[in-house]
């Protein structure tokens, strides 16, 4: 009996051990990476249940990144079943990895062209999720305040305004300390999305521009003086650490770096600051295809921002894995949903209601 009655207290003892273990393990969580390109590790109690989590993997634009970040953040937290990793690696790039079927999803801010629809076999669905402005931060000591007119800032990047006390500069600006320092325009060295943005913008502004490097996610750009950096938050770095400096990129890179923005000459002939305000003004005057395809290179309106652009998620029509499916779609309307309220906190552009919910419509056709 005293046998008996040993080896079940043994028993006990290790089913408690057990349990206790079991409950440390749900109980820990592992802090996010702190990647602003990549979602949080899951935590510790979605790797004991791993056979039943759904990881999907997405990489394209840096443009939308802080805000994918957030989202995929909060929704994993929301979603312990489903797990989202996110690299930057460019719109280019995150074309060619969705093509070849190396993602779950991609991002562009360009969207996919009919070319490269037939190389993903159509099976593919581009979805705006968000939008953004495209914005000209400038390094000059002293001056916070700067007005660009259009055929300024194509002239800069055409290599054709060199000086930055250049007399149509200095006409824009009355009473500003302009010094005679060069001109150093900066771009994106990869394939990128906000490159298409702004070189389709300068093409619907200036014919020289049309007519020369035109538009595209990779350009020739003809300033002698330009240099590149790769993503948007390369771009930032390179400006800010290069007086004279001039470049383009997304918002939300140069607000929360501290760099100051030029206020752009709009289409009605206003000067227009690249608040967040002037940006929605842009986009409410955009009209969505069907196709969900939709641009405003050059918006109307006395108040509207002049560079303006929705950013695609690329998902497939169908997916072979069923549990992936369902995970993305889940995603995708969490995204169109309570994802739009983190917005404007992330200097992004909320979209539209009409638009967010045509956007859902198609996402909930994903099998």
């Amino acid at each position: 009996m005293m046998h008996r009655l040993t080896r079940r207290s043994v028993g006990l003892s290790l089913a408690s051990v057990t349990l206790a273990l079991l409950g440390a393990s749900c109980s820990k969580k592992t802090e996010p990476a702190g990647d602003t390109t990549t979602a949080p590790v899951a935590s510790a109690s979605v790797k004991a249940a791993a056979p039943e989590t759904v990881t999907l993997q997405g990489s394209g634009a840096s443009f939308p990144a802080p805000i994918y970040s957030r989202w995929f953040h909060e929704f994993s937290a929301k979603n312990p079943g489903i797990r989202v990793n996110y690299q930057a690696t460019g719109s280019g790039a995150g074309i060619k990895a969705f093509i070849a079927s190396q993602t779950d999803f991609g991002a562009s801010d360009a969207a996919m062209t009919d070319d490269e629809i037939k190389e993903a076999k159509g099976n593919v669905v581009l979805l705006p999720v968000t939008a953004g402005h495209v914005v000209l931060a400038y390094n000059l000591e002293g001056i916070k305040d700067l007005k660009l007119p259009r055929e300024v800032y194509a002239g800069i990047f055409l290599g054709e305004v060199k000086k930055w006390n250049d007399p149509k500069i200095a006409k824009a600006n009355p009473g500003v300390k302009l010094p005679a320092q060069d001109i150093t325009p900066v771009n994106r060295s990869d394939g990128s999305g906000t490159t298409f943005v702004f070189t389709q913008h300068l093409s619907a502004i200036s014919e020289k521009w049309k007519a020369g490097p035109g538009t595209g996610k990779s350009v020739n750009f003809p300033a002698k003086t330009a240099v590149g950096g790769a993503k948007n938050d390369g771009v930032a770095a390179l400006i800010q650490r290069t007086p004279g400096a001039i470049g383009y990129m997304e918002f939300a890179f140069a607000a929360t770096s501290n760099q100051p923005m030029a206020a752009l000459e709009n289409k009605a002939g206003k000067f227009v600051a690249p608040e967040l305000k002037a940006a929605t003004a842009s986009l409410a005057s955009v009209e969505m295809p069907a196709d969900l395809r939709a641009w405003a290179p050059d918006p109307t309106g006395d108040e509207a921002y002049p560079i303006v652009t929705y950013t695609w998620i690329l998902a497939k029509k169908t997916y072979d894995d069923k549990a992936k499916a369902a995970a993305i779609k889940t995603l995708l309307k969490w995204c169109l949903s309570d994802g739009q309220k983190l917005s404007e906190g992330l200097h992004y552009i909320p979209l539209p209601e009409t638009v967010a919910g045509r956007v859902t419509q198609a996402a909930d056709t994903i099998e």
